[in-house]
């Protein structure tokens, strides 16, 4: 356990026998590893968003609203659900140069962001979950600085707020967590320590909103 709070995750209690399953997949065919993907940097108020929470966060209330798997270029991009595709490379959504966004019946919405190439799907398009939807790219355009996928969850079908991935897709996030051995670490609030402090605790936000994370005091400092 004090490994798992070291790389700021805390596993929630088994689900009852009543309980629904996340109702998503892990957005690869293969198991986290050197050779496969690994989690790059975790949905919410990681410390890398906040030292960037007025400039490339901002419109996202200061928070990385995705999380970003580290691929190399070429690796296949599964949907995550079965549902309908509703843009391709749209610019308003950023995550370039290609992404495509899929809505699901369940009022969820996913980004897939930083594709190589414009995708072969069309708006309309109906998709299973496991379908191919696209490869891993590289934003700046290389493949060699810093290939990654960029994968969102949204409200459908307005996409104007975004969830937490991790605690809708059904993984192994212990494992995935430990699979990378870089610590994920979050930007602490010093008068409300123990808010924020997981992968699976992070926020949702709504796009435009004021800034959840203008903290007075944080840690680690604000330099």
């Amino acid at each position: 356990m004090l490994a798992l709070l070291a790389l700021g995750l805390v596993i929630p209690a088994a689900a009852g026998p009543r309980d629904a399953p996340p109702p998503f997949r892990l957005p690869f065919a293969d198991q986290p590893g050197p050779d496969t993907w690994l989690l790059a940097q975790g949905y919410g108020n990681t410390t890398f968003a906040y030292r960037a929470r007025s400039s490339t966060y901002y419109a996202g209330q200061g928070i990385h609203f995705g999380v970003d798997f580290d691929a190399a270029c070429g690796t296949p991009v599964l949907a995550i659900g079965d549902g309908l595709v509703v843009a391709v490379d749209n610019p308003y959504h950023g995550a370039g140069p290609h992404n495509v966004i899929i809505d699901h019946p369940n009022g969820y919405g996913s980004l897939y962001g930083h594709l190589r190439q414009r995708s072969s799907l069309k708006i309309g398009d109906p998709v299973r979950a496991g379908d191919v939807i696209g490869l891993v790219g590289d934003p700046d355009l290389t493949c060699a600085s810093r290939p990654h996928l960029h994968l969102e969850v949204r409200s459908a079908p307005r996409h104007d707020r975004a969830y937490n991935p991790i605690p809708l897709i059904n993984a192994d996030w212990e494992r995935i967590a430990l699979a990378g051995g870089v610590p994920h670490a979050f930007q602490i609030d010093a008068r409300q320590p123990e808010r924020w402090t997981s992968l699976a605790d992070q926020p949702a936000i709504e796009f435009g909103e004021n800034l959840l994370n203008n903290y007075a005091q944080t840690w680690p400092p604000d330099w």
